[in-house]
């Protein structure tokens, strides 16, 4: 009895996320099919689909799913200690040195290769 609840279950989470995916492709379709329409509409109707679309997906196991990760991603951006203006200034203008001093190593290096080579064929003298 457990398998055939599960069965249906999972043939009606895809028949849900199936249309879900087709308001959405009729939705854009219909975008650029109006596109001689005000944009304002235009957004607002696939704006209204996208609503739609994602209330019936959510209505899925795998749509509580998704919405359940998201949720918990929120709850873990919470907890990230953000670095002050102080610490984000500092640590800005030491890569940007270190950019500045890895590009001059960089062209001097490639100056006495160029250079270098050019003696060994005899170009550069």
């Amino acid at each position: 009895m457990n398998s055939t609840v599960e069965t249906t279950s999972g043939k009606l989470d895809t028949f849900k996320l199936g249309l879900s995916l087709l308001i959405i492709i009729a939705a854009l379709i219909g975008f650029y099919f109006y596109a001689d329409e005000t944009l304002l509409y235009r957004v607002l109707g696939l704006l209204t689909a996208v609503g739609i679309s994602v209330g019936i997906a959510y209505q899925t196991e795998k749509g509580r799913e998704i919405w359940g990760y998201f949720h918990d991603a929120q709850i873990e951006v919470r907890k990230v200690v953000w670095p002050t203006r102080q610490e984000t200034i500092q640590t800005t203008l030491l890569v940007i040195g270190m950019v500045i001093i890895v590009a001059i190593i960089l062209w001097g290096l490639d100056w006495f290769l160029t250079k270098s080579i050019g003696a060994i064929m005899g170009h550069g003298a």
